[in-house]
């Protein structure tokens, strides 16, 4: 429910434009703040659906400390993904299509699991006449 309310927020963005100026300072790529946004999805994903079970432990803290970590691992700043995040969100087209970017990557990631599901399911049976 919450990756639905963030990408639907996502999408009142794409609506706002501002203005077309580069802000000063660090912008990550297209690419990496993909990546970037992907992993904070996910984290998202795995606080709403496994971590809220859990009632000992806060939430909010926990996505923090999961958000920290990824911006650890892409080696970039919480400025900088905000900062980033602040100007793709001015630039509707931008944003659109790392929005398009994202929602092709889980497609994609959906298919393989579904495939190594069902292909997991139905072991190929051997072939009679060899």
């Amino acid at each position: 429910m919450r990756i639905l309310s963030i990408l639907l927020w996502f999408a009142v963005l794409l609506v706002s434009c501002k203005s077309k100026q580069v802000p000063d300072g660090k912008i990550l790529s297209s690419d990496k703040m993909q990546a970037v946004m992907w992993d904070m999805l996910q984290a998202d994903a795995y606080t709403e659906f496994y971590l809220k079970k859990d009632s000992s432990k806060n939430i909010f803290l926990q996505n923090a400390a999961l958000q920290k970590k990824i911006f650890s691992l892409h080696q970039i700043s919480k400025e900088d993904f905000y900062k980033t995040y602040d100007f793709y969100s001015s630039h509707s087209s931008d944003m659109r299509i790392l929005l398009d970017s994202i929602s092709a990557k889980a497609e994609r990631q959906r298919n393989k699991m579904m495939e190594k599901k069902y292909s997991s399911d139905h072991p190929a049976k051997s072939d009679p006449q060899r």
